[in-house]
């Protein structure tokens, strides 16, 4: 049996998945956790690396491997290959104001025209600016900017302090494009972008082909044999998109730490409205997303205030019925980017005595988790991206309300995958293209949910509440 490697490094945890070649089976796993912060050292993500690969029994038995993680979050790099200052994640609101200085310096129409994004608080430019502004004696020192996945991917070929080739950093265009300083029409970087929000040039991976492979991995690596391919890696959602198997006409709505909603595309787009930011997919193609800050964090806290399990809120929620009596909760318990909103906090509003009550407010944080999501099917319809199938991932995603909910609240047929590692599967396909040249063809099973008529009050009675906080519907506009 032939076996390869996918890693993620997400916001919260780093996962090892060894999967069998011919098949795409799990054969293995290990895991370890990240730091709860939102301005964290690499290293934490370096050792995390390291521990989940010892809890997957290592890799000494593996052909191949590739990693994909989160997007946007930058590793500041000296010119000896040193981290020069610790890294803002993707989901740190303290970049919020440097978003706003970069839009009123250039326009945010000329962000989307030249990057197709609409520039928010995420994107690893708007993290070069705060490392200019907070920290202008790291953002001097800094020689290069690599994303997480390239960050590990280059430790992995062993580089890094002592052997600081910055040459072989390498990337893949799921990553650049969500950097802010990525162009969709011309697949190049845009350097002047960089200068503009950093305050001079920086190093920046090279942009490796679907399936190119970045290179071999490095001697003295524990749980790491010498040698092995290392594909090109990639973003968490276009791992997941590959794994899926995904086509033009399918959406995926994932629900993790943020809520995402994406589908594939031929071409990039240009959301002028402010909501889809135009990445790129593993494959060639284009991947189109629209993203939330507040996701399956918002269960955990429901069932925190409730005393009860997760399966336990799922059983409040379903007793209670569509639009919980009228009690609405906006879940921006983080800020939120979409609806770009960083200083808000979650509300729950028309609370009555008679309509308080346990299954409500489980039915009512279910509801309002689902409808920050929904909301984004419209974005992506906007920009002529029309979905035929919504895709329903991610952790939350085995909640029974969750599932009936949802199929209440669009009408898309809603199928769901089995219950695997997308991220991890993804990367391992591209851990077999490097060894194989190709993609293998690992199959994907789904359940059709039943359908159901649609609830359109729910959606009303959130737009009704968003409207009582003050908080405008339309464009992002940079504030």
């Amino acid at each position: 049996m032939t076996l390869v490697a996918g890693i993620d490094s997400s916001t919260q945890t780093c996962k090892v998945t060894v999967r069998d070649l011919a098949t795409g089976v799990p054969v293995r796993e290990g895991k370890a956790s990240h730091p709860p912060q939102t301005v964290v050292d690499p290293e934490a993500w370096w050792d995390a690396l390291l521990t989940a690969v010892r809890r997957a029994g290592g890799l000494d038995d593996v052909a191949a491997l590739s990693v994909s993680g989160q997007q946007h979050t930058p590793i500041f790099l000296g010119p000896d290959g040193e981290v020069v200052c610790d890294s803002p994640l993707w989901n740190d609101t303290g970049s919020h104001p440097h978003m706003v200085a970069l839009n009123d310096e250039l326009g945010r129409d000329e962000w989307i025209r030249r990057t197709g994004l609409p520039l928010t608080l995420s994107d690893t430019v708007t993290k070069l600016r705060w490392l200019r502004d907070e920290r202008p004696d790291s953002a001097r020192r800094t020689a290069a900017v690599a994303i997480v996945h390239d960050w590990l991917t280059w430790r992995l070929m062993g580089f890094g302090p002592g052997n600081a080739d910055l040459d072989e950093l390498v990337t893949d265009r799921s990553e650049a494009s969500g950097t802010g300083y990525w162009s969709g029409e011309t697949g190049e970087y845009c350097p002047d972008l960089v200068e503009h929000a950093l305050g001079h040039g920086a190093h920046l991976p090279r942009i490796l082909k679907p399936l190119e492979r970045a290179g071999v991995t490095g001697p003295g690596i524990p749980g790491v044999p010498e040698g092995i391919p290392v594909g090109v890696g990639s973003g968490d959602n276009a791992a997941a998109a590959l794994a899926l198997g995904l086509a033009e006409g399918d959406a995926v709505l994932s629900l993790g730490t943020s809520g995402v909603v994406y589908a594939r595309s031929a071409r990039p787009v240009h959301d002028y409205a402010g909501y889809v930011c135009s990445y790129a997919d593993a494959t060639g193609d284009h991947l189109p997303i629209v993203a939330t800050l507040n996701a399956a964090r918002n269960l955990d806290l429901g069932a925190a205030l409730l005393g009860c399990t997760h399966a336990e809120l799922s059983e409040l929620a379903l007793q209670a019925p569509p639009g919980a009596d009228g009690l609405t909760l906006l879940p921006y318990f983080e800020g939120e980017r979409t609806p770009d909103l960083p200083r808000a906090r979650g509300s729950l509003l028309e609370a009555s005595l008679s309509n308080f009550t346990r299954p409500n407010f489980a039915r009512a944080v279910v509801e309002g988790t689902l409808a920050s999501q929904v909301a984004m099917l419209d974005a992506l319809r906007a920009c002529d991206v029309r979905p035929g199938r919504l895709i329903l991932i991610g952790g939350a995603a085995q909640s029974p309300a969750i599932r009936q909910i949802l199929t209440q609240m669009v009408e898309l047929p809603v199928a769901v995958p089995d219950l695997d590692e997308y991220v991890t599967k993804g990367a391992a396909m591209q851990a077999a293209s490097a060894l194989t040249g190709a993609f293998p063809d690992w199959p994907v099973e789904m359940i059709d949910l039943p359908s159901a008529p649609l609830e359109a009050r729910i959606a009303r009675q959130h737009e009704a509440g968003k409207a009582a906080m003050g908080y405008q519907e339309g464009a992002s506009a940079g504030r």
